[in-house]
């Protein structure tokens, strides 16, 4: 089996808003969460990325506290698991960890308004042992536009250059994921390290702002980064993203309030039933004024089949040596059928052996091309700030 190196999941966040900050409880199942220990050894995980993202709307000082918190999540995590987990900060680590068999765990800042506007608490992250940070999540920053907000700099501004040069010289990833086609473009036209997409789409095979557009993944080859492809229904089908986007209109036709952002779910029994969010609506079925609209429009479903038509197209584009995978789990709900949680990762890798796709091209995909471009990162850092 491959192990697989995933770029983005979000567990971090799911134990924070549902658990209190607590991490007892993953050594068993924990539906709804996608993750705990033995769904990712049965998804052959080697290594994951953890999410310490914030919403992006906190005020910057509310972000930095946070991020600061999910980052000793992460750390009390690993602690409590050390037969299972280990930190990791380089791609040695990773490849230790991953040789002893444990699941090498690396951790990325999702969202730029994390940083507060300031250098020093980049570098105090990266202190930290931070390997990415994605330069913006759903909101702008006063310093790169995001991809799901009207442009407002135009992709970077000069600050935004010098947080991109500030990065790789520490050898902090630059993710892409997240931002404007044209941040995508100014970041790729400042860097001289990898970048990365911790989990992004083709945008050639789902029009979505959250894809990749095919000129910014036809410059991964002369960048050395990497695309890690999600499986994030949305951006992955355009029939759901498409019923999505039918479903928001009318239910603004409606005059109805906003839905709230969270999982519909009954409580789990390990759960504080204070946590578990009962109001206001978090899912369109909630809503008695909506059911006959969702009546006469089924929702569609994404297939294992359509994220490796996404994989293929990116490598078909950018090379087999500048994809990656980055699931998103524990970051949305909206997952396809098949991929319903991390210990699904093999069928992705089925569907693609059955088109052909040689071991090494699935090795590739697997792991060795983002341990390449951490490895990459690493050698370029001037300056590095990871612990040791």
């Amino acid at each position: 089996m491959n192990l697989i190196i995933d770029g983005h999941n979000d567990l971090p966040m799911r134990l924070r808003e549902w658990h209190g900050s607590a991490v007892a409880g993953l050594e068993k199942e924990r539906p709804p969460l996608h993750t705990d220990l033995p769904r990712l050894r049965a998804g052959g995980v080697g290594g994951q990325f953890w999410s310490v993202y914030v919403p992006s709307d906190l005020s910057e000082p509310e972000a930095v506290t946070s991020t600061l918190e999910q980052i000793d999540l992460v750390h009390r995590m690993v602690a409590a698991y050390p037969d299972d987990l280990a930190i990791a900060y380089t791609s040695a680590d990773v490849q230790r960890a991953m040789t002893s068999g444990r699941i090498a765990s690396l951790i990325g800042v999702e969202g730029g308004h994390c940083l507060g506007g300031s250098l020093g608490v980049l570098r105090s992250l990266a202190r930290l042992g931070i390997r990415y940070v994605t330069l913006t999540h759903n909101h702008h920053t006063s310093w790169a536009d995001s991809a799901t907000q009207g442009p407002v700099h135009g992709g970077l501004t000069a600050e935004g250059r010098a947080i991109v040069r500030e990065m790789q010289r520490l050898g902090v990833l630059v993710d892409l994921s997240h931002v404007s086609a044209d941040t995508m473009r100014d970041a790729l036209d400042e860097a001289v390290a990898p970048v990365i997409f911790s989990h992004s789409g083709a945008r050639a095979v789902t029009d979505h702002p959250r894809n990749v557009p095919d000129d910014v993944l036809s410059r991964l080859p002369a960048n050395g980064g990497v695309i890690q492809l999600t499986f994030v229904s949305f951006f992955v089908s355009a029939a759901v993203r498409d019923w999505a986007r039918a479903a928001d209109a009318e239910w603004e036709r409606l005059g109805l309030p906003p839905l709230a952002e969270d999982w519909p779910r009954g409580p789990h029994p390990d759960e504080d039933p204070a946590r578990v969010p009962t109001s206001p609506i978090t899912d369109y079925a909630d809503e008695p004024a909506f059911h006959a609209w969702l009546a006469a429009n089924p929702k569609p479903t994404a297939t294992v089949a359509q994220v490796a038509d996404h994989v293929e197209h990116a490598r078909e584009v950018a090379g087999a040596d500048h994809i990656g995978i980055g699931g998103d789990f524990d970051g949305t709900l909206e997952v396809p059928t098949g991929l319903s949680d991390v210990s699904a990762y093999p069928r992705l890798l089925a569907e693609l052996r059955d088109r052909g796709w040689s071991d090494l091209d699935l090795e590739k995909l697997a792991n060795r091309n983002i341990l390449r471009a951490l490895r990459d990162a690493e050698e370029h850092a001037t300056d590095p700030l990871w612990p040791r």
